[in-house]
């Protein structure tokens, strides 16, 4: 038994053990994307059965979010889409953060490949809509030219070592840089004509969380209550409230509130000074120096881990477990019940939506990669082969998150659209995901039996 479990009696070592447990799942991305899988199969079940009925009665059932006269009333099922979401945005915004800090974001010359290849995926899916929808519902361009992270990266996992790490890195950059560009298209082309009263209430707001980040305030508390006030602004405004989360994210301090260098020299004059106060004969609520010692030194190593990493870990089991879940229900209700199975497929928005997510992605993903390449203006990453940007491509179809959230945007007062988007959606993302993996392993496996050639 090592020093660490020897300050635990059984029972908290049994406690603690589950504890760890739980972690390593809610870490899994494997895990968090089969379980929105399910709500999403469950959704489709629901719908078309006898209890669609009642559950869309009960989403549009209103609640009120705020206090007094300052409440907002939404739908539950606009209170997951518009609130939930924002949190999940959060969640995506820190990721973003993480990756200009201290990962693959903070190097341009690195990441600017698959950024553009990101770029060259969104933009092939839109061309390829337009195409089927010349004349038509336009507006829905948006839909096939998002990734969904969790998701996507929940597949590849499923491959395991077999998947050199290069490539996971090119497609998590990818995957990120693709969430930016939804979240652009989204602020600018998917909000209402804005209130600029409100608006200026979300620019104070956004001016405040900043301020608290310049003068250096490392309590999440003020950061989440100023999150709370610009999300209730920017829903008041028109301009789509999920944006609060991504704003939130690059708003809260990623560095610690200690100067670490003197860390270890504070722990050595400290600790022992602690220590010598406890006595081992006395009741811990009787031994006040001690207590307030430790007391002293809690407070000192909560501000060590930076408040964007407590923020992380307080969202991200949230996120995989409740709020993307909970979104895939409410979002994957595609009743078919009564529908005309061919116009459904034949409907431009669905044709649009599916051939831009299974086509238009590849297309677009490989053909900008191969030409940045040929023209010299980056290099393939090492042990990454033109047979992996392929399937990284294919993979890049699973839009299912994002792409249901602005099909919605799009579509509010079309039903049929809706309809015909989001089935085309979970066909597309069905599709991508099985071919993705189909080919990724294969050529995964060929791999494994020669050298890599850059």
């Amino acid at each position: 038994m090592d020093a660490r479990e020897q300050l635990f009696n059984e029972t908290q070592r049994k406690r603690i053990a589950r504890r760890d447990v739980r972690e390593r799942i809610y870490e899994n991305g494997t895990i968090a994307a089969a379980v929105m899988v399910l709500a999403a199969v469950a959704a489709v079940i629901c719908a078309n059965s006898d209890a669609y009925e009642q559950v869309h009665r009960f989403l549009m059932e209103p609640i009120h979010i705020g206090l007094g006269g300052s409440a907002v009333a939404i739908s539950i099922e606009m209170f997951v889409n518009d609130f939930l979401m924002a949190i999940f945005f959060l969640h995506v915004g820190i990721e973003l953060k993480y990756e200009m800090t201290v990962g693959e974001l903070r190097r341009p010359r690195q990441a600017l490949l698959p950024m553009l290849a990101a770029l060259g995926g969104a933009v092939a899916p839109a061309c390829i809509y337009a195409l089927f929808n010349k004349g038509g519902a336009m507006h829905g361009w948006a839909i096939p030219m998002a990734t969904d992270i969790a998701f996507a990266l929940g597949v590849l996992s499923l491959l395991g070592d077999r998947v050199p790490s290069g490539v996971r890195v090119f497609f998590s950059t990818l995957a990120i840089a693709d969430d930016l560009i939804s979240i652009a298209a989204i602020a600018i082309f998917y909000g209402q004509s804005p209130d600029m009263l409100w608006l200026a209430g979300a620019a104070a707001a956004t001016i405040a969380l900043f301020w608290l980040n310049r003068t250096q305030h490392f309590q999440l508390a003020p950061y989440l209550l100023l999150g709370g006030v610009l999300w209730v602004c920017l829903f008041k405004s028109g301009v789509h409230a999920t944006l609060a989360g991504v704003i939130l994210a690059f708003a809260v301090p990623a560095r610690s509130g200690l100067r670490l260098d003197n860390l270890g020299a504070w722990m050595r004059d400290y600790m022992p000074d602690m220590y010598d106060r406890y006595d081992e004969g006395a009741h811990i609520l009787d031994q006040q120096d001690f207590t307030d010692a430790t007391f002293g030194a809690e407070r000192v190593m909560r501000r060590v881990t930076p408040p964007l990493m407590r923020l992380e870990r307080m969202v991200a089991a949230p996120v995989n477990f409740i709020i993307l879940p909970l979104f895939a229900f409410v979002n994957a209700q595609v009743r078919l019940v009564g529908v005309d199975m061919l116009q459904l497929a034949l409907d431009p928005v669905a044709l649009g939506t599916y051939f831009g997510m299974l086509l238009g992605k590849p297309l677009g993903i490989f053909g900008m990669t191969l030409l940045l390449v040929r023209t010299g203006i980056c290099d393939l990453p090492r042990g990454v082969r033109w047979g992996h940007i392929a399937c990284v491509g294919i993979l890049g179809g699973i839009g299912f998150t994002m792409s249901i959230l602005i099909s919605g945007l799009a579509f509010p007062a079309d039903p049929g659209e809706v309809l015909a988007a989001k089935a085309a959606i979970l066909a597309a993302t069905v599709s991508a995901a099985a071919v993705g993996m189909a080919a990724m392993a294969r050529v995964c496996g060929r791999g494994a039996k020669r050298p890599d050639v850059a």
